[in-house]
């Protein structure tokens, strides 16, 4: 019986409650791929429940490959095919590519006016992008330098950016009035805050990252995502007293 309660009470801490009702939400990733991989369950998730969700993918993936010999243009096209049919097994209603060169972000000035535009545009609830800084706890891959700039540039968007009137004034000259996001959620490798149940919508994680074949099919590189990805979610969900979670930094704007 101490162990039911026990049980219940994490569930109860991880997810903090009755779960947040939204209805937009804003993923923005610097990759192709990188929004199923970090949070495609929680999409899936929050899609189900109405909510009307919009990738904004920053870069054009032109460095996820292993033929240096492959044109660009030609990577960038199969990836960008790739997200979308991955964002449609989600239910996610549109995919925006910024286009910016894979490899080659920063987070300045002219990065968080494109998001801005887009939170401006969209006008999210939720927001769900990337760790602002570098994690040593967890594998490199999650630390990519595109990741860190859009985190960062997402975070500084969102506030103060696209609340502000005074901020990218031009903006509003293009119909883009200020916009206040209520809540942040930074996907954590297993040491999150707040913990989301997938266990209804992992299967459709793993279908969607199944249309990723260019990353989760490499000649010479394949590997069992399927298998990592289930091990991975029920590490974290045993945390929440969940069969299969996620894991997120939940952050009220």
């Amino acid at each position: 019986m101490a162990k039911k309660k026990k049980t219940a009470s994490r569930r109860s801490a991880a997810s903090n409650g009755k779960a947040p009702k939204f209805d937009r939400v804003l993923v923005v990733s610097a990759h192709p791929d990188d929004p199923e991989f970090s949070a495609g369950g929680s999409v899936a998730k929050l899609a189900k429940g109405g909510a009307k969700v919009t990738y904004v993918i920053v870069t054009d993936g032109s460095q996820g490959g292993e033929d240096p010999k492959q044109k660009d243009s030609e990577l960038a096209a199969i990836r960008e095919k790739e997200q979308r049919a991955a964002a449609k097994v989600l239910g996610v209603k549109k995919v925006e590519f910024l286009g910016y060169k894979d490899g080659h972000l920063a987070p300045d000035l002219k990065l968080r006016h494109d998001i801005v535009r887009m939170i401006r545009k969209h006008k999210p609830d939720l927001v769900i992008t990337h760790l602002p800084g570098r994690a040593i706890d967890m594998p490199m891959g999650g630390s990519h330098p595109d990741h860190l700039a859009v985190g960062e540039a997402t975070m500084a968007a969102v506030y103060p950016d696209s609340r502000n009137p005074r901020a990218f004034r031009s903006l509003l000259k293009e119909g883009y009035e200020p916009h206040v996001v209520k809540e942040v959620w930074i996907p954590f490798w297993t040491s999150g805050d707040y913990m989301v149940d997938i266990t209804p919508t992992l299967d459709l994680k793993i279908e969607a990252l199944k249309k990723h074949k260019s990353q989760v099919a490499k000649p010479g590189r394949e590997w069992d995502f399927e298998k990592f990805m289930r091990k991975r979610h029920r590490e974290v969900g045993k945390k929440a007293g969940y069969r299969y979670a996620e894991s997120f930094k939940r952050i009220t704007v």
